[in-house]
């Protein structure tokens, strides 16, 4: 009789399709993954499809405030690293991109809708550029930095520094918003010692959140970088204006944005917009966009 029972489940464990486990995304803040402050979430849907793929996390203007104090509380740490211990950590972050690899390209192929030979293509190209930036940590000073001749018995030293907290909006709209772009946007703050809130892109932000858990299992310090999804037209004046915020990364003009950010006299970067291209060659034109110049005068002695 327990032979015939043993039977009968097996052949009712397979007549029964097992259910996936979905996955549960959420903010990535301070090193942590919280939940929207305000517990709502929206609807990511497959842009080949229209079929649903995920609940994300509805941020809100608190969590872009809360996001701001772990960056604040991160800044110290992170900038006085070394060039070369941050280039460190930041090509151990390209290392684990390249392991997720199919799981990103499955996203971003979703969030884009991509052939999936294209959105690996374009997975590829977000770890190459990580590790061009992870390459400009210890080389920025050599290329920005100078000494200056003066008049007089002096050296004149100029270096660049790291800005502060960098508020960075995503790229919203065009190819590559969901990581590639992100990327872009995103590394070369890091490179230079500053840290980042990021704004993902509202209706591609699967890839980005998925990126929270990479930096999560890195190297990277807690609150170095802080991943928000949701409403970005609520979010971004809030993070443009906020005081505590000491540069603004846009994916193109806003004029908006850009007079809230003057409110502090915020560094602005702007991208070149919608027909940004972002598979065309970085530059090290952002790394200079979050950095400032400082010059040192010292007496030659004698």
């Amino acid at each position: 009789m327990a032979e015939r029972t043993g039977r009968s489940d097996r052949n009712h464990d397979d007549a029964v399709p097992r259910l996936a486990v979905l996955k549960t995304y959420k903010l990535f803040v301070g090193g942590k993954f919280p939940r929207s402050e305000s517990g709502r979430v929206y609807e990511v849907t497959d842009a080949r499809s229209g079929a649903w793929l995920a609940n994300a996390p509805r941020g809100t203007r608190k969590d872009v405030r809360d996001a701001v104090a772990a960056a604040r509380a991160a800044f110290p740490g992170w900038s006085a690293a070394t060039a070369y211990n941050r280039g460190q950590v930041l090509y151990r972050v390209a290392e684990l991109l390249q392991g997720r690899r199919e799981q990103f390209a499955d996203e971003v192929a979703a969030a884009e809708g991509l052939s999936a030979r294209r959105a690996a293509a374009q997975v590829d190209a977000a770890v190459d550029r990580w590790v061009w930036y992870a390459g400009w940590t210890d080389k920025l000073a050599q290329v920005a930095g100078a000494a200056n001749p003066v008049a007089g018995p002096y050296f004149n030293l100029s270096t660049p520094e790291p800005v502060g907290v960098a508020g960075v909006v995503a790229p919203q709209t065009g190819a590559g918003r969901s990581l590639l772009g992100l990327v872009s946007v995103l590394a070369p703050v890091l490179a230079t010692g500053s840290t980042a809130v990021v704004l993902a892109a509202e209706d591609a932000p699967l890839p980005a959140l998925s990126l929270g858990e990479v930096l999560a299992t890195s190297d990277v310090p807690g609150g170095v970088v802080n991943l928000l999804s949701g409403p970005v037209a609520a979010m971004a004046p809030v993070l443009a204006g906020h005081a505590d915020v000491d540069a603004l990364g846009l994916p193109g003009p806003d004029a908006e944005l850009e007079a809230e950010a003057a409110s502090n006299l915020k560094r602005v970067h702007r991208g070149a917009g919608p027909a940004e291209d972002w598979t065309s060659p970085p530059s090290i034109d952002r790394l200079l966009a979050f950095t400032e110049t400082k010059t040192v005068w010292h007496p030659t002695g004698h």
